[in-house]
C-alpha cells in the first residue's frame, strides 16, 4: 500500500529543495549584490565600494582634457607660397640699359630656368650672389634679387615663378573625404580650411578628433571644439601630419541590461543614464533598479579624495553604487560620468533568481503555476 504524504510533509520537502538550489549555481548574468558588498574593502575584499553622491560625482567625473600644447599655439601664419630646399625656380630679369649685366644685345630681358634651391636653402643669381630661398616666398626672393641688382643695373625688374615642387605641404589622413598631401596656400594655412580642402570630414563630428604631428610632437583636440574656441585653429607648417578618426574610448557593460557588449561612446561626454539609455536601458524582466554598478580602476590621488585618505599607494579599485528607486537616483545617474574601459553592471532582481529556483525544482511551469504547485 503507498504511503501518503500531508501536504505539510510536501510544502516542507519543497523548501527544502528550494533551499538546496538556492546554494547551487543556478544560470546568472553575474554575482548579485550581497556577492559584490561582500568583496568590499570594508568585509576584507579588494575593492573600495561608494555610494554615488553629488561629492563622489564632481570627485570622480574626471575626464581628459584634449588640446594644443603653447608650441602649437603659438605658430604663425606660414606665408602663402613658401619655398623649400628642393624647389626649381626660373627667374626672369628685365634691365633699363642697353648694355645689361644679363640682358644680351637685341633682348629686352635674361632668363634663368631651373634654378634649384640646394639643400640648404639657398640659390645662386649672377651678379647678385648667393640667396637664401627656402622659408621665402617668391615675392619675398624678387625683392632680394632687386635689391642686390639695384646696386649695379639701374631700375631692374625682376619675376621669380616657382617651376617644381610642391612647397610647404601637409598631409591629411583618415575620417576625410579625401586624404592626400595639400600645399599650404593662402586659403589653407590654419587647420579648419586644411580639413575644408580635403573635403571636410567623412565620419560622425561628435566623436571626431583631430591628431597633429609636427616633428616630434604630437597634439590632439575635438573636431567641435575647433570651432568653439579660435585659438584652436593653429597655423599649419610644412611637413605637418593631420590624422582625423575616431574617438576610440568605450565601456564594457554586463547584466541585466539590453545587451551585454564592449560599446564605444557615442558623444565626448557620457553619463551613466546615457550609458543605459544607449544599450537599450535596464531589462524590465530581470534588472534591480537598486542594483546598478560601475566597476572602474582609479588613479591614487583621485582614489584618495574619494575616500578622504592620504596612505594609498597606486590606483584604487572602486565600485560606485546607483539606486535609481532613490529620490535622487535618476539625477545621480545622469550627472555621473562613465569613462573610458569602465564595466557598468546590473544585477538581477531577487525575484528573478526566486523565479528560477521554482522553475527548476517543478519543471517548465509559468509562474502562476508554479504558484499553484506551491498552494497544492
Amino acid at each position: 500500500m503507498p504511503l501518503s504524504i500531508s501536504p505539510v510533509a510536501r510544502g516542507l520537502a519543497l523548501l527544502a529543495a528550494l533551499a538546496l538550489l538556492a546554494g547551487c549555481a543556478l544560470p546568472r548574468s553575474g554575482p548579485n549584490k550581497n556577492e559584490i558588498f561582500a568583496g568590499s574593502v570594508q568585509r576584507e575584499g579588494d575593492a573600495y565600494i561608494l555610494e554615488v553622491s553629488p561629492r563622489v560625482t564632481r570627485i570622480a567625473s574626471v575626464t581628459p582634457v584634449l588640446g594644443f600644447t603653447q608650441g602649437f599655439l603659438d605658430a604663425g601664419l606660414l606665408g602663402s607660397d613658401t619655398i623649400r630646399p628642393g624647389d626649381v625656380l626660373g627667374l626672369t630679369i628685365w634691365e633699363n640699359v642697353d648694355d645689361g649685366l644679363l640682358v644680351s644685345d637685341g633682348l629686352a630681358s635674361s632668363t634663368l630656368e631651373e634654378v634649384q634651391v640646394d639643400g640648404q636653402g639657398f640659390i645662386f643669381v649672377p651678379y647678385a650672389g648667393r640667396i637664401r630661398a627656402a622659408g621665402n616666398t617668391p615675392e619675398r626672393i624678387r625683392q632680394i634679387i632687386t635689391q642686390r641688382l639695384d646696386e649695379q643695373t639701374p631700375d631692374p625688374q625682376v619675376l621669380v615663378r616657382r617651376l617644381a615642387g610642391n612647397g610647404a605641404t601637409v598631409s591629411v589622413v583618415g575620417g576625410v573625404a579625401q586624404q592626400g598631401v595639400f600645399p599650404i596656400e593662402r586659403p589653407t594655412r590654419t587647420l579648419s580650411a586644411m580639413i575644408a580642402a580635403a573635403g571636410g570630414l567623412a565620419i560622425e563630428p561628435e566623436i571626431a578628433q583631430i591628431v597633429v604631428v609636427r616633428g616630434s610632437h604630437r597634439a590632439k583636440i575635438w573636431f567641435e571644439d575647433l570651432y568653439t574656441d579660435p585659438r584652436l585653429d593653429i597655423a599649419l607648417r610644412d611637413g605637418d601630419r593631420v590624422l582625423v578618426e575616431e574617438d576610440r574610448r568605450a565601456f564594457s557593460v554586463l547584466g541585466a541590461t539590453g545587451t551585454q557588449n564592449r560599446v564605444p561612446f557615442e558623444s565626448q561626454t557620457l553619463s551613466a543614464i546615457e550609458a543605459l539609455a544607449q544599450v537599450g536601458g535596464l531589462n524590465t524582466n530581470l534588472a534591480d533598479p537598486t542594483g546598478v554598478f560601475v566597476f572602474r580602476t582609479e588613479p591614487e590621488p583621485i582614489a584618495e579624495q574619494l575616500l578622504g585618505r592620504e596612505d594609498l599607494t597606486g590606483p584604487q579599485r572602486i565600485v560606485y553604487v546607483l539606486n535609481l528607486t532613490s529620490p535622487n537616483g535618476m539625477f545621480e545617474a545622469r550627472d555621473f560620468a562613465i569613462r573610458d574601459d569602465d564595466l557598468l553592471y546590473v544585477t538581477e532582481a531577487p525575484y528573478t533568481q526566486f523565479q528560477k529556483i521554482l522553475s527548476a525544482v517543478t519543471g517548465t511551469l509559468t509562474p502562476i503555476n508554479n504558484v499553484q504547485a506551491l498552494a497544492n
